[in-house]
């Protein structure tokens, strides 16, 4: 599936980053994707420390959300105001500084060229022993191929956007399986391009920082993926 964008204006690209209790790393997070030339958009996914008050100073647009809507929630809701401000391609990265900025550009290309629909920015030598294994069970079931699935540094044009805020996606709580088995289902052409990755610059993955968050993990993603196929 392609995207079409009408009066043959250039299309618009704009950053969404999900934070929530990220004041440590937000505002230089901000700074170098402004510093690439893109806007930002942060949604502080109501977070109990000074995230919203660090984004906006750096130059963000800050959407405050009133509860925790979890990471892809938060996700949807800065595509939903992309989406409605003009803006044609999403591009979303993490707010823990794993997503170096400079590779926004990476992303887009695809996208810019017309040869993919959604970009994920893969790095498969990162991560943890559980992070491996929870991929490769992940790979068995749902048929999906792609080196890295849970990354959360991906570009979206405007079709692929749309589709991610539909209530069919709104039902795929973790959003890395969930949104893959959609786009295959929807036709959307999917590729992977190299990036590199930091480790967080605080703090420990949300997901993959003990073998029981990776059990709950695992479990409700298992469901999706065996919906799904």
């Amino acid at each position: 599936m392609s995207e079409t964008v009408c009066s043959g204006a250039a299309p618009r690209n704009i950053v969404v980053i999900p934070a929530f209790d990220e004041e440590a790393t937000i505002a230089s997070i901000v700074e170098e994707v402004r510093i690439q030339g893109y806007p930002v958009i942060v949604v502080n996914d109501a977070s109990t420390d000074g995230t919203s008050s660090a984004a906006r100073s750096a130059g963000a647009l800050v959407l405050d959300l009133p509860c925790r809507l979890g990471a892809w929630g938060a996700t949807q809701a800065g595509m939903l105001q992309a989406i409605r401000t003009g803006y044609h391609n999403v591009v979303t990265i993490d707010g823990d500084g794993q997503h170096p900025p400079g590779d926004i550009s990476t992303l887009l290309t695809p996208v810019a060229e017309n040869t993919a629909d959604i970009v994920i920015g893969s790095c498969a030598a990162r991560g943890s022993i559980a992070r491996h294994t929870a991929w490769r069970l992940f790979r068995a079931l749902s048929g999906l191929r792609f080196e890295d699935l849970t990354s959360g540094f991906r570009a979206y044009n405007l079709e692929a956007a749309r589709a991610s805020l539909g209530a069919e996606a709104t039902l795929a709580d973790y959003q890395d399986l969930g949104i893959l088995l959609l786009a295959r289902r929807k036709s959307f052409r999917v590729q992977e391009v190299p990036v590199r990755m930091h480790p967080r610059l605080v703090g420990k993955s949300r997901v993959f920082s003990s073998w029981l968050r990776v059990l709950r993990y695992m479990i409700y993603t298992l469901i999706i993926a065996c919906m799904r196929r």
